[in-house]
């Protein structure tokens, strides 16, 4: 069966990650977090005084900065590492996502991300979710899936995220950082949030996670099919 790139675009807290990763399980594919990736450079600058308004700086700290994906047996899933220390943790909470965004928007760590993330995928049979996989990072992606829903749904999603563990952050933060994020990654100037024209819109408002898992595998079935036949 012919391996292919699945596509996963959409606002935070769509349930973007947790799809992807459960499809990238049942078809054996690899899963790759880029938003993990962004988080990891955002925090590799708070930690090291790295200036947003740099650039030098931040030419300078993205040669220093590698990020890798290895998978940890106890929890059976794949686990970010900076510069080969687990920051799994610390990149979710909440400091992280207040500033992330005004790291993404930087065309030098946007370039080179993309760079990585099209490496990591260049053998097919991945699924990679972010913000411009199937506008930039993978146009040529068999598969390409936009997810939205509601502010609402969504902050009282992170909310629970987060309080599993151990964070408690008020209801309204989490919308306004949302809202915040938003703005910032549809309106930037390099590779900007928005649907593929070729992408399947799925809105998650209402919806649990077994439906749109269902929906994606229903569009890779049929995505597959056609390429088995015309082969």
């Amino acid at each position: 069966m012919k391996k292919i790139v699945i596509a996963i675009d959409g606002y935070s807290s769509c349930g973007k990650s947790t799809t992807a990763k459960r499809v990238a399980a049942e078809l054996g594919y690899a899963y790759i977090d880029t938003g993990a990736m962004y988080r990891a450079v955002t925090l590799y600058f708070l930690q090291n005084h790295v200036s947003f308004t740099n650039p030098k700086e931040i030419s300078k700290a993205l040669d220093s900065i590698d990020v890798a994906f290895n998978y940890n047996p106890k929890v059976k899933r794949n686990e970010v590492y900076l510069n080969g220390l687990n920051v799994e943790d610390e990149i979710r909470k909440m400091y992280i996502s207040n500033q992330v965004s005004e790291v993404s928007v930087l065309v030098e760590v946007r370039r080179a991300m993309v760079a990585q993330q099209q490496k990591m995928g260049r053998k097919r049979g991945v699924v990679m979710d972010g913000r411009d996989i199937g506008t930039a990072v993978f146009p040529d992606a068999e598969v390409k899936i936009f997810m939205t829903a509601d502010v609402d749904t969504r902050a009282k999603r992170r909310q629970q995220e987060l309080l599993e563990k151990k964070q408690l952050v008020n209801l309204n933060e989490i919308k306004e950082n949302l809202e915040k994020r938003d703005l910032i990654d549809s309106t930037r100037a390099e590779s900007p949030l928005r649907r593929a024209e070729d992408a399947y819109l799925l809105d998650t408002s209402y919806m649990i996670i077994d439906e749109q898992v269902e929906f994606v595998l229903d569009k890779v079935a049929s995505k597959v099919l056609v390429h088995d036949f015309s082969e």
